[in-house]
């Protein structure tokens, strides 16, 4: 059956109000399976054979809804004579823009989302555990998102009050007689599973109808969440396998009559190019596109007409043989906003399927790339400028607070080395504020560069100068608030964990982890595995690391659970828990900063890399 856009507000209080995720899950799986149809009117293609459906997509957002500063903010162009241009992108007001003007001229057209809307938000968002976010994507007409591995940032019942409405549990109503009404849209969520029930926690596919066209979205995340998410955030969760969960409800969608079906994928890969325009199908690109999502492309019905993927923040428009050897388009809209991919769907009514030769992408003023740049040259949308200040307005007087002084830009999201300026500086601030034998006695301090989600930027875009350090700022750098942890570990698995960078899950995209002032090593990239790591130069304040010593280290609770694939971090005895990454981190800037004497970016010397 077919929905209407806005759903039943009652029945969405009484799911917020799930107490468990055995109750979530049995409140969900009562739900209608094949979701909801936006009402756009009727289109001249109704009587015709074929029905061209425009399909709207774009991935990882983060709750960005103000444009993203500094390099997190641009997209990479290729010109015609081969040079690149970098060009400023992104930000909710463009964005609704740019997806309204797409649509005019298309009766049938549908929005869809590759996962990650949410979390590890700038504080615009984050403060307000992503409702403002979550009401743009509303406003946006969006028709469909999978999640992703970062909605489960704070747990499966949080997810679930973010899709039915519902006040924050601890934190109440954020404005005076106004409750939060959840997403108009539904989040898939096929393969991740309550441990009790084996029912996936939200829906696992939606179909969009209009005028006799059905088209199916079976949304999934990457299998390998866990390893990415904090243990609290997916107790009492399964993930499993991505292509024998799409196969399975491909095959029940099919059941139902529905021949048309788009993949949401939150899990990715990468080109050989950071230009978005890059064509990965033209003559010479080679495979054109490596990672995860072709091996899971190669494996998907043939059933499943296009794939809408993300996580890897990449930009690519692709094609992937299905297994019956058929291409297959493949796309992913960069992030944050920065891009949106339209694509081109011809549905047969008569067959009720995609015609797959007649699905196209293209951008006519970019004919290489069906990827669009979110551009900020064009008018702003007013309601969402509208709700920006909005939420301005509540987060000011805690944004506005100034933390320090820096003397110019430090990267950290926008650095592509190894070595990060903004790595250090964090991991020095834990260490120093750790180092107190009150506080844990660490002796070194680790941080994920997945952590560091932006850069700080000494250009100001508001009003307290240029060079001032915000606690909005600080917060869109670490927005995950995790709580720092202090543990033993010896000489021995410390190097394992230096080792685990390069090897194992992280060997084929290397997670280098940031180190605190005193700890150098050598990394050699010209060999494989864990022999990347030189051993016999790691030194901690010029001594070497004793394999029978042990340590008191630094890490957030995100490592010391063994996040990332750092299993011997997750080793750690006689744990401490400190302060916050973000407090530590605010106290640092604080402590070693001031107007007449800025923070200069950190020289990177730690690591020594051989490539």
């Amino acid at each position: 059956m077919s929905a209407t856009p806005h759903k039943n507000r009652a029945s969405r209080r009484v799911l917020a109000a799930a107490a468990g995720l055995a109750t979530v899950g049995a409140l969900v799986a009562a739900m209608p399976a094949d979701a909801q149809s936006r009402d756009q009117g009727h289109g001249n293609q109704e009587s015709a054979r074929t029905v061209d459906v425009q399909l709207l997509s774009f991935n990882d957002l983060h709750g960005n809804l103000e444009p993203p500063a500094g390099s997190a903010g641009t997209v990479t162009e290729k010109q015609a004579d081969g040079t690149t241009k970098a060009i400023p992108a992104g930000g909710v007001e463009y964005l609704a823009s740019s997806l309204r003007a797409a649509r005019q001229g298309h009766p049938y057209s549908i929005t869809a989302a590759g996962g990650d809307m949410v979390g590890a938000s700038p504080l615009l968002s984050g403060l307000f555990h992503d409702e403002p976010t979550i009401e743009a994507l509303n406003k946006i007409d969006l028709d469909v998102t999978t999640v992703g591995n970062h909605e489960f940032d704070e747990g499966a019942i949080e997810l679930a009050r973010l899709q039915n409405g519902g006040c924050h549990p601890v934190e109440g109503c954020y404005e005076k007689g106004k409750t939060f009404q959840g997403a108009d849209f539904p989040y898939l969520a096929a393969n991740v599973t309550d441990e009790k029930t084996g029912k996936p926690v939200l829906k696992p596919y939606t179909v969009w109808k209009k005028d006799g066209v059905k088209i199916g979205f079976i949304g999934v995340t990457l299998e390998g969440t866990p390893n990415i998410v904090t243990a609290n955030g997916v107790k009492g969760l399964k993930f499993h396998d991505e292509i024998e969960t799409v196969n399975k409800y491909a095959k029940e969608l099919d059941r139902q009559g529905v021949k048309s079906i788009v993949a949401l994928i939150h899990e990715g890969g990468a080109t050989a190019s950071s230009s978005y325009n890059y064509d990965c199908d033209s003559p010479g690109a080679g495979d054109g596109i490596s990672g995860p999502i072709v091996d899971i492309a190669k494996g998907i019905s043939p059933k499943v007409d296009a794939l809408v993927t993300g996580h890897t923040h990449q930009a690519y428009v692709c094609t992937v043989p299905d297994p019956a050897g058929n291409p297959r388009l493949v796309t992913s809209a960069s992030s944050f906003g920065k891009l949106y991919t339209d694509t081109t769907l011809t549905y047969d009514r008569r067959t009720q399927d995609i015609v797959r030769t007649s699905v196209k992408s293209s951008n006519s003023s970019n004919p290489t790339s069906a990827n669009h740049i979110v551009t900020r040259d064009q008018p702003k949308a007013t309601d969402m400028t509208a709700l920006i200040a909005r939420w301005n307005t509540l987060a000011a007087p805690i944004a506005s607070r100034p933390q320090g002084y820096i003397s110019a830009d430090i990267n950290g999201r926008g650095s592509t080395a190894p070595e990060k300026p903004l790595g250090n500086l964090i991991a020095d601030a834990q260490l120093e504020g750790l180092a107190p034998a009150d506080k844990g006695g660490a002796v070194v301090a680790f941080m994920n560069p997945g952590g560091i989600r932006a850069d700080l930027v000494y250009k100001s875009t508001g009003s307290e100068g240029d060079g001032v350090v915000t606690y909005g700022e600080s917060f869109t750098v670490q927005p995950f608030t995790n709580m720092m942890n202090v543990v033993d570990l010896t000489g021995a698995q410390l190097i394992t964990a230096l080792q685990q960078q390069v090897s194992g899950s992280n060997e084929a995209s290397p997670k280098i982890l940031q180190v605190s002032k005193g700890l150098t090593y050598t990394l050699d990239m010209t060999k494989t595995g864990a022999a990347r790591v030189v051993v016999d130069t790691i030194k901690l304040n010029g001594a070497a690391i004793d394999p029978a010593k042990t340590y008191r280290v630094a890490m957030n609770e995100f490592l010391a659970g063994g996040g990332d694939g750092f299993a011997a971090l997750g080793q750690g005895t006689n744990k401490l828990v400190g302060a916050s990454d973000l407090d530590l981190f605010n106290a640092y800037l604080s402590a070693h900063s001031s107007a007449a004497a800025p923070l200069a970016p950190p020289v990177t010397d730690r690591i020594t890399v051989v490539q």
